[in-house]
């Protein structure tokens, strides 16, 4: 099987070289990506640069190889939309014998097109002895005689039926699927995101890694190790999805010393302003020390109250670096929008608020003179202390710790009559999917993640439970917490998937 891959337009119009170099990173990108598509024996995927295309070759015709490539290429930065291709020779330009067309046609999309409109639409290159219209109206013909109950469309069809004759080749095209668009990674410069696990510092760092910028994570930890389970998922599933081939960093750091002098020696209203730049001065150490050239916030104008115009400016007069955020002019529902389509709203939405310090009344308007004036009672040796005594991780790690840790948790797909499931998941998520107690025959309880650690040790530990997540990774991340806490009466459900 063969997919044609289209580069974002953004890329197609810069220069010669630079378009070359893009190309070719994307390539690298594809070839390093594809390689976890679990092929049949002696299979292989090739990549290929075709300067106006990039063609990914397999040898394998297996639906299920099709599938993941598919959801691999969709997920991929640089990509504007690509398509499986069928390809056949054009035979004999003179008499236009368009039959094989045709053929090909109908068993690309025949299945799809009942009850449904469509157009042709063709793209020739080279000389040929008839026109594209031709073409289109010979299979236009065709498709009608030989489907039922489909009609032509040629403004606003269901389906378009795309065709190329490149020369003496022919591709019909299957389904255009939409790409992430952006630049392939790392054609940027490096940044680092300071990611909390919520829905805008998620999308925020995303938006980055889709433009092509290899993004490391800085988590300032405000709620202990169930925040950094929660945050460590996060910076995973970001990685595994849209940035894997590349490695990112993962930055810990323990910010409640921070925050502790905040709350001793700052004024209420001026507390929240205060702790952003202290974030903001701790970042740009942590980016200085990696080679990072900007940093990236979730901020979203007149959410908070320290995000405000004027706040905002205060707060960037605390660093030199450059600030991004990407977010700055969308509302909350425009984010977790995104949140939902990228994947990261479930995780967001299981994640508590974690506040370093709440203002009963926040000054929306910070004065300059009384911010630098509550800061100097600080000590900014507190800054490369907590930096020191940062974890630095690769964000691969996360995976394969969890998945080396996970030996020692049962995980199993069927439950016994006598075991009780927890579903660990937020309560939106089990609203919308829920679990059949009935169905399996046990009981369910619904504990969120970050109520476990508490909540499990009030349960009856004469009982055998299963934690549940849709994913399964906070699931054994949970259960291995729960291990190194001394129960050993706890495992992960993770039933098969249909199909």
């Amino acid at each position: 099987m063969k997919f044609v891959i289209r580069l974002h337009a953004e890329i197609t119009i810069k220069s010669k070289g630079v378009r070359k170099r893009y190309g070719k990173v994307l390539v690298n990108n594809l070839k390093k990506i594809l390689q976890r598509v679990e092929l049949p024996p002696a299979a292989q995927v090739k990549v290929l640069w075709c300067w106006d295309r990039i063609e990914v070759n397999v040898d394998s015709n297996d639906a299920l190889v099709a599938e993941q490539i598919g959801d691999e290429l969709q997920r991929i930065p640089g990509i504007a939309w690509f398509s499986q291709s069928h390809e056949l020779p054009l035979n004999d330009c003179e008499s236009a014998d368009f039959t094989p067309i045709l053929q090909q046609v109908l068993a690309t999309w025949a299945p799809r097109l009942t009850r449904r409109s469509f157009a042709v639409r063709v793209k020739r290159k080279g000389k040929h002895g008839f026109s594209s219209l031709d073409l289109e109206r010979y299979i236009g013909g065709g498709v009608l005689q030989n489907v039922s109950d489909t009609r032509v469309d040629l403004r606003k069809p269901d389906v378009e039926l795309r065709i190329e004759v490149d020369n003496d080749l022919v591709r019909v095209f299957g389904d255009k699927q939409a790409g992430l668009g952006g630049f392939p990674l790392p054609t940027q410069e490096t940044v680092v995101s300071l990611l909390s696990g919520g829905f805008d510092s998620s999308v925020a760092s995303f938006q980055l890694l889709r433009r092509g910028a290899r993004t490391h994570f800085c988590f300032f930890n405000l709620g202990g190790d169930r925040h950094e389970t929660g945050v460590r998922q996060t910076a995973y599933y970001l990685w595994e999805s849209y940035a894997s081939s590349h490695p990112l960093k993962f930055i810990s750091i323990d910010f409640a010393p921070v925050v502790e002098e905040i709350l001793e020696h700052v004024d209420n209203g001026l507390m929240g302003v205060v702790l952003k730049r202290q974030m903001l001065r701790t970042a740009q150490i942590v980016a200085r020390r990696i080679n990072a050239s900007a940093l990236v916030t979730g901020e979203a104008l007149g959410q908070v109250s320290s995000q405000t115009l004027s706040n905002l400016a205060v707060i960037d007069e605390a660093i030199e670096s450059l600030v991004l955020r990407p977010l700055i002019t969308m509302d909350k529902q425009e984010i977790i929008n995104i949140a939902e389509q990228i994947g990261t709203a479930d995780i967001a939405r299981s994640m508590p608020e974690y506040c370093g310090v709440i203002s009963v009344k926040p000054n929306v308007k910070a004065q300059r003179e009384a911010v630098l004036e509550a800061e100097a009672k600080l000590d900014p040796e507190l800054l490369y202390k907590v930096v020191r005594a940062a974890n630095v991780e690769e964000v691969r790690h996360i995976g394969e710790q969890t998945a080396a840790e996970a030996q020692v948790v049962d995980s199993v797909d069927a439950v016994q009559a006598d075991e009780i499931i927890i579903d660990i998941r937020s309560a939106d998520e089990q609203e919308a999917k829920p679990l059949d107690a009935q169905h399996l025959g046990v009981a369910v309880k619904h504990v969120p993640f970050f109520k476990l650690a508490t909540a499990f040790a009030e349960l009856d530990q004469a009982k055998h439970y299963l934690l549940y997540c849709e994913k399964g990774v906070m699931s054994k991340l949970q259960a291995l917490y729960l291990h190194e806490q001394g129960y050993a009466n706890v495992g992960v459900y993770q039933p098969k998937r249909k199909g």
